[in-house]
């Protein structure tokens, strides 16, 4: 006999809902593959139709992705500068209003908790976003600060509008002076009877936008995104085709590149921001931030591990490969991988234990495939590259050329 649920029993179960986002009846009318999976409690498309045609669009036409399930919190208050150059390893003091800051934040012991955007609305607020949830850590943190931290995710709805002909769009939906928006700058347009903020950032390296408004007014934005962006190639895309162009642009990923600090159950295999190549976000001329100690001892003693870009020899992705060097130990494995179709070559992204990972070292990926039931192993030969896989100039360019 099965016991009847308990009232708590039904709040649990009620809490691993999985929600619809606001434009989820759009996405859905357009997805073939029925291909969806979960973020932050929300159901995403995967995949619409196929992944070269959404690839493709990310890279020469323009692609819409639901960023609604990402994390935001609005910051307010006459301490919140204070508070988040306390929290965020970088200075934030070169934030003015109008503008957006890439940024990470550490626990005491230097590890990364996340890595997000601050967004400056206008004075004395701010917006936090990021892939994972941080509303307690976030709390813990303001202690003596005059702030207010509100997690305002499930009111805002996101879209990542990008690709060479994202801007055209944008200018067809009437969006005047969108042209002269400067890579992480933000702008409130009118739309709808409310306003619409833009700001000019993303996750595939490549010229884009992100559009963020009230959920009442998502599929209207959806439909008049579509409507005007339909000359100039517009198709939705999913999880699999974002991950293919932030992997080439070199981006690290919460959650596949490191284990954020909060969920770790062995607290050693966290990473700190220089081992995972964001040292350019420790700024120690600044007195106080999260993890500042544990980092200046990392920066005196050094590193446990580097985190690397790899071209790999052949076709045949190296994912959560083994690394090995040339004396047949491991050094690491890859946490991300994938072929570039724009950079005609087989990348990944590494965590590699020091002092491996320079360039010019000696290093192989295992690599494992199959094919008709055959498993097939490859030692395959890497090479380490100090720069992005892929980085037009169009992602810089303002205002950027009518593609």
């Amino acid at each position: 006999m099965t016991a009847p649920m308990t009232e708590p029993m039904i709040a649990r179960a009620a809490d691993k809902r999985v929600l619809p986002t606001p434009f989820h009846a759009r996405a859905s009318a357009l997805c073939q593959t029925n291909c969806w999976s979960s973020w932050n409690a929300y159901t995403v498309v995967d995949l619409y139709s196929t992944l070269e045609d959404e690839y493709f669009a990310i890279r020469n036409a323009t692609a819409a992705f639901d960023l609604t399930p990402m994390a935001k919190y609005r910051i307010s208050g006459k301490d919140g500068l204070a508070y988040l150059d306390k929290l965020m390893t970088r200075k934030m003091g070169k934030l003015t209003p109008g503008r957006v800051m890439y940024a990470a934040w550490c626990n005491d012991r230097g590890h990364v908790l996340d890595d997000g955007t601050v967004f400056h609305l206008d004075k004395n607020h701010w917006r936090l976003c990021s892939q994972e949830r941080h509303l307690d850590w976030l709390l813990a943190t303001a202690m003596g600060f005059d702030v207010e931290i509100h997690d305002e995710s499930a009111e805002v709805a996101g879209l990542a509008v990008q690709g060479p002909t994202s801007c055209r769009t944008l200018k067809a939906m009437n969006l005047e002076g969108i042209e002269n928006l400067k890579p992480f700058q933000l702008r409130y347009f009118p739309f709808d009877d409310t306003e619409l903020l833009v700001s000019r950032t993303g996750f595939t390296g490549d010229l884009g936008y992100e559009l963020w408004i009230e959920p009442a007014h998502a599929e209207k934005l959806w439909d008049a995104l579509f409507i005007a962006g339909k000359p100039h190639g517009i198709l939705p895309n999913g999880g699999q085709a974002l991950d293919m162009a932030r992997i080439e642009a070199g981006f690290i990923q919460a959650g596949v590149e490191f284990v954020p600090a909060a969920e770790l159950v062995r607290p050693d295999r966290g990473r700190s921001p220089f081992e995972l190549g964001l040292g350019w976000l420790v700024h120690f001329d600044k007195p106080i931030f999260n993890g500042r100690r544990a980092l200046l001892e990392e920066r005196e003693k050094g590193s446990r591990y580097r985190f690397v870009r790899l071209d790999i020899d052949g076709n045949k992705p190296g994912n959560e490969a083994f690394i090995y060097n040339g004396k047949k130990e491991i050094v690491g494995h890859i946490t991300s991988a994938t072929w570039s179709p724009s950079a005609k070559m087989n990348i990944a992204l590494a965590s590699l234990k020091m002092p491996w990972g320079r360039p010019g070292d000696e290093l192989y990926a295992e690599i494992y495939y199959n094919r008709e039931l055959q498993w097939n192993r490859l030692m395959a030969r890497c090479k380490v590259v100090n720069d992005a896989f892929f980085a037009p100039p169009r992602r810089r360019e303002t205002p950027p050329r009518d593609y």
